[in-house]
């Protein structure tokens, strides 16, 4: 069984391509035409954290009329961003007798750019390749015979994709059912058997606790217990801080905002935003205000300080 759906037909999607007619389910991998691409180097070390920071980096760079959905991924030490409407996807898929129920999942070239060091012909005017590692199109003009040497197939299906709303196309069929079927009463198994371990081994975990608590009596105090509880509870209040800050300033990042510097320690933050211009420092200052953070800033200058205690 393949889940990721990478054994299935993988269909390259740009503006000039044919119409399709289908009788099966395929793989889709859409052109940088269908989306746009953000590269960035965030201070942020999770997925969730950046996606919260995606809608902001591409403030002025969409459509305002248009509802945009947001793709992220790592990319060596940075972050890559992609924006795209599912609607017009859709429905530029349809005019070439794609429906949404045919598609399996949804790709973008960037994902794979080390596979578009090749050139792959789109139609007679255009390529798609790879340069300074971002998949662009390319006049076919500017390059030689020789060059154009890519092919594109399945191979170029990357990891993950997204999905289309509407795809109701059922993920496995009924033999992979069956088969999934005896595989989950296995793990039914296993787990009951897990959880009588478990069961037993909780009763042990009792017994050896009592024994603790009679060779060390302090520890029955409640007293004592609560403070040793207080004192990691503290700890672990002042680490969610650090993130919560460090989500706050990341979230301050925008089109005309750079982190020019950050330090933090076990008692104090600081970090230093330069702005473009007057309307970019008041934004970063609003929403630093809005998180009470302490703010800095010189009359006439577009350098905001933010700083404060943990």
């Amino acid at each position: 069984m393949n889940f990721t759906g990478s054994n299935k037909e993988l269909v390259l999607v740009h503006k000039e391509m044919k119409k399709c007619s289908l009788d099966h389910s395929v793989n889709v991998m859409l052109t940088p035409q269908f989306y746009t691409m953000r590269r960035e180097e965030l201070p942020v070390k999770y997925l969730y954290q950046a996606k919260k920071i995606a809608p902001s980096l591409f403030e002025g760079f969409l459509n305002e009329d248009g509802m945009y959905e947001y793709f992220v991924f790592r990319e060596d030490n940075q972050w890559v961003f992609i924006a795209y409407n599912p609607d017009e996807i859709k429905s530029f898929l349809l005019s070439k007798e794609i429906p949404a129920e045919y598609i399996s999942k949804v790709f973008f070239a960037q994902q794979a750019p080390q596979l578009f060091t090749k050139p792959v012909v789109l139609n007679e005017r255009e390529v798609l390749m790879t340069i300074d590692n971002s998949v662009v199109l390319v006049p076919k003009s500017v390059l030689s015979g020789e060059q154009l040497t890519g092919t594109f197939d399945k191979s170029f299906t990357p990891g993950g994709g997204i999905s289309l709303p509407g795809n109701t196309m059922t993920l496995i069929g009924k033999k992979e059912a069956i088969i999934l079927a005896a595989v989950f009463s296995v793990f039914a198994v296993a787990f009951f058997i897990e959880g009588w371990q478990y069961e037993q081994s909780l009763k042990v975990q009792k017994k050896d606790m009592q024994e603790l608590l009679d060779a060390y009596p302090a520890l029955q105090s409640k007293m004592q217990r609560e403070s040793v509880a207080l004192k990691y509870k503290m700890i672990d209040t002042k680490e969610r801080k650090k993130r919560d800050i460090v989500k706050t300033l990341a979230a301050m990042l925008s089109k005309g905002v750079t982190l020019t510097s950050y330090h933090m320690n076990e008692k104090r933050f600081k970090a230093v935003f330069s702005c473009s211009n007057d309307k970019t420092v008041q934004k970063v200052e609003t929403m630093a205000k809005k998180s009470h953070l302490n703010v800095t800033n010189s009359k006439g200058s577009n350098i905001v300080v933010i700083e404060g205690k943990l």
